[in-house]
């Protein structure tokens, strides 16, 4: 049977639609402080001359991989990569960050382990971590189980993170452009998304260690990116993978076609098997290689390629932009509309 994102317990569409019930209370909060940009990778309120912008986010299940194996000093880079990766799209430079523990009991030596990951990604993305918060919650948080069956503590980890940026360098998509180039900066695998459906089709024991690899944290190259190049639209491909694209063409009112788009790594490929699911399924659920993306004018692209290769990060041309309010991909001749 095929085991797709939603029968393995997430409905995107579902999600969307909270969202837009969201969308319609949170509003009624909303001062003239405050940028009407709901549905971004994050919210921006007039501070002065500036704007500060923020964003909250997580680690998702992939903590249960953590919990398998009992190595629990990366998934804090990945709460770290989650806040700031959306935070640069747009085109904010990241401050400050505070972090969320909630465990079953407490556990100095796990959360001295989830605070060195905390610590290893903010340096990382230049950030400093200011405060935070533990929580025991052994009602709410559940035992994990570690690669013997033997009993973990349970525990989730989230955080919130603000930046800054000037009013005039603020970038949400409406520069987008037709026949501007989409550049496709390079995952370090599965990120922190898809988890809930990659954990029920690969064995933990085989993939768990690639599993757990750190999603990647593009604020380097992207801040010097914005430095150099006129960019006009910026993408973090997290939860809804290759259709968050569509956040920027509702904006713009263009569309995407992703027509070279990289081969997928191994894990991808073996997780498409396994679920039995299409290629739509996949490019809907997971970033498939692609972490990121930078839209700007085609003169443009190889100058944020250089930028992108000389911070280890690699990159290429993987589509265009359209009329057509869409995100299509062309994948071995076929068309897939997200």
């Amino acid at each position: 049977m095929k085991l797709d994102y939603a029968r393995a317990g997430v409905d995107v569409k579902k999600v969307k639609g909270i969202h837009s019930s969201i969308e319609k209370l949170i509003s009624q909060t909303h001062t003239k402080n405050i940028v009407p940009v709901f549905g971004h990778y994050a919210g921006l309120v007039n501070f002065g001359n500036k704007i500060l912008a923020m964003h909250t986010d997580g680690v998702g299940s992939k903590v249960l991989v953590a919990q398998f194996l009992k190595k629990y000093d990366t998934v804090g880079i990945d709460c770290v990569a989650m806040n700031v990766n959306d935070l640069i799209c747009v085109g904010a430079t990241p401050i400050a960050l505070v972090d969320y523990i909630a465990l079953r009991k407490e556990d100095e030596y796990l959360v001295n382990e989830l605070m060195r990951g905390l610590v290893k990604g903010a340096q990382e993305a230049n950030v400093a971590i200011i405060g935070g918060e533990t929580a025991i919650l052994p009602d709410i948080i559940k035992e994990g189980l570690d690669y013997s069956g033997l009993p973990t503590n349970g525990f989730d980890l989230a955080a919130t993170c603000i930046g800054v940026v000037n009013k005039d360098k603020i970038i949400t998509g409406k520069e987008i452009k037709i026949n501007d180039v989409v550049i496709g900066l390079e995952s370090s695998g599965l990120h922190s998304n898809g988890y809930t459906l990659a954990r029920k089709v690969l064995s933990l024991n085989k993939w768990g260690d690639e599993l757990l690899i750190p999603t990647r944290i593009y604020v380097k190259p992207v801040l010097e990116v914005l430095k150099k190049v006129n960019v006009h639209g910026l993408a973090h491909i997290t939860g809804g993978a290759f259709s968050k694209l569509d956040r920027l063409g509702k904006i713009a009112k263009k569309g995407f076609l992703l027509d070279n788009v990289p081969e997928p790594s191994r894990i991808f490929n073996e997780i498409q098997t396994e679920a039995d699911v299409d290629d739509k399924e996949m490019y809907s659920v997971f970033n498939m290689g692609v972490g990121f993306c930078v839209i700007a004018g085609k003169r443009d692209a190889n100058k944020v390629i250089e930028i992108c290769r000389k911070h280890n990060c690699k990159a290429s041309i993987i589509g265009r932009i359209t009329s057509e309010e869409r995100v299509e991909i062309l994948k071995d001749g076929v068309s897939l509309i997200l």
